[in-house]
């Protein structure tokens, strides 16, 4: 396994991120802890949840599953950078969802009781909170920390102006601020290469790209359908709304020959901004399979090829679309 400080922090973790968000929905608790335990034994030490993972309002099924296995001992915990994540609705109260400091520390304190943990490594807001200042945001998150029950903070769904604001208010309170921003970013998926990924360099965060596979479409969906599987009608839509580049794509891969979805985590390990890409294995054989991109080097010409069929927006900001 390979590892790399997570943004500016000396923190360092494995380049895949182990994802839970299958974990309850699709996947058992027994298959969830045992994929847990293969990736600990395959020098995966990122593991990634949220509190509403589970999709049952204020229940965290996804975080009460890792603190079961947390609370099997064996030097899990220890062994782990664990990341969670604070926003999303977790009860029909008004200060049960987003960043104010009420929900915040209740959210917290909620979450450390779920993963069975005296404390959370990688403490992540799940979307910005326009109407929340970020006086109080970054006050509540001080209080955690000087509780140690947070040692690091990182943003999700952030556009690059709230990185850089919520940077800047973190720098006049001389507090750490941003270590990392999750992001949507695949071969299909790339603008936040206009703004995003320029101010996660400019402030020293790492990026942790949710979705490498684009929900299953850079997985070999084409060759997957073709063998009868099944897809979901809003697959189905993508699939034949990028028909012709899929097509492409998947036959570069036979060219490689390589999967599509080792091609596609590949493609963004070769990104000098990426730090670990989420794998959301829902079986043992989907999370093995992932470790093959780790070896896999792209030529120049094969990434110029994937440039070609997937296109970005262009470049960094104003560059991209001005001069």
């Amino acid at each position: 396994m390979q590892y790399v400080q997570l943004g500016r922090a000396g923190v360092r973790v494995s380049r895949l991120c182990l994802g839970t968000m299958n974990f309850g929905p699709l996947t058992s608790e027994a298959d969830s802890g045992a994929i847990m335990d293969q990736a600990l034994e395959l020098g995966i030490n990122f593991f990634d949840t949220a509190n509403v993972y589970g999709w049952k309002t204020g229940e965290g099924v996804t975080e009460q599953i890792v603190g079961r296995w947390l609370a099997q001992g064996g030097g899990r915990r220890d062994r782990i950078v664990l990341a969670t994540k604070v926003y999303g609705r977790m009860g029909k109260g008004p200060n049960e969802t987003r960043l104010s400091a009420l929900h915040i520390r209740r959210a917290c304190d909620e979450s450390l009781r779920r993963l069975q943990t005296d404390h959370i490594d990688l403490y992540q807001m799940h979307h910005v909170d326009r109407d929340t200042p970020w006086d109080e945001i970054w006050q509540a998150f001080e209080v955690l920390v000087a509780q140690g029950k947070v040692l690091y903070v990182g943003s999700s769904n952030f556009a690059g102006w709230h990185i850089a604001q919520a940077s800047a208010a973190a720098a006049t309170r001389h507090f750490l601020g941003l270590v990392s921003e999750q992001s949507l970013y695949n071969l299909t998926e790339r603008t936040i290469e206009l703004e995003v990924i320029p101010s996660c360099r400019a402030h020293g965060l790492g990026l942790i790209p949710w979705s490498p596979l684009a929900g299953g479409l850079l997985g070999g969906a084409l060759g997957k359908l073709a063998e009868g599987r099944r897809a979901s009608d809003r697959q189905k839509e993508a699939i034949e709304r990028q028909r012709g580049q899929l097509e492409a794509y998947e036959g570069l891969c036979r060219e490689l020959g390589e999967s599509p979805a080792d091609v596609a985590l590949a493609w963004l390990l070769h990104r000098r901004e990426v730090t670990a890409p989420i794998i959301g294995p829902r079986t043992m054989d989907q999370l093995t399979g992932s470790l093959r991109a780790l070896e896999l080097t792209l030529a120049a010409e094969t990434l110029e090829r994937l440039d070609r069929i997937w296109p970005g927006p262009g470049g960094e900001a104003p560059e991209a679309y001005a001069w």
